[in-house]
């Protein structure tokens, strides 16, 4: 297996640079779009655990006014072949005190790059 093929990176980093553009302009249809159509997709956040693409979708529908606006940091993007990667990132909500972390699993569909798990969370979190 090829780990870091740099064509297969920068496909991934596109991915990811329009999943973040979409975040921050809140477009449900280009976020919804970025993941998977299944009710395998899991998304678990600060105060969620969403199970399926059904359950994300509502939650983005419900969320009013969308993401907090914040900059990122500290990304590392990994490719492990040509169809599966991995994508963690630090960020850093406008006016919050505690910094958070991104993580996502991108698989390649006949369709593109998707989003098939993500998990969001922020420090001092846990124990």
């Amino acid at each position: 297996m090829i780990v870091n093929d740099p064509d297969v990176l920068a496909e991934v980093q596109a991915a990811f640079d329009s999943y973040e553009a979409a975040l921050m302009a809140n477009d449900l249809e280009a976020l919804d779009a970025l993941f998977w159509r299944s009710p395998a997709t899991i998304r678990y956040g600060p105060g969620q655990n969403l199970y399926g693409i059904d359950a994300v979708t509502a939650f983005r529908t419900a969320r009013v006014g969308g993401s907090p606006q914040r900059s990122l940091s500290n990304t590392v993007i990994t490719a492990f072949g040509r169809d599966f990667a991995t994508a963690n990132t630090e960020f850093q909500r406008v006016g919050a005190a505690r910094p958070g972390r991104q993580s996502q699993a991108w698989a390649r569909f006949d369709d593109g790059w998707r989003v098939v798990a993500a998990h969001i969370s922020f420090l001092g979190e846990g124990s």
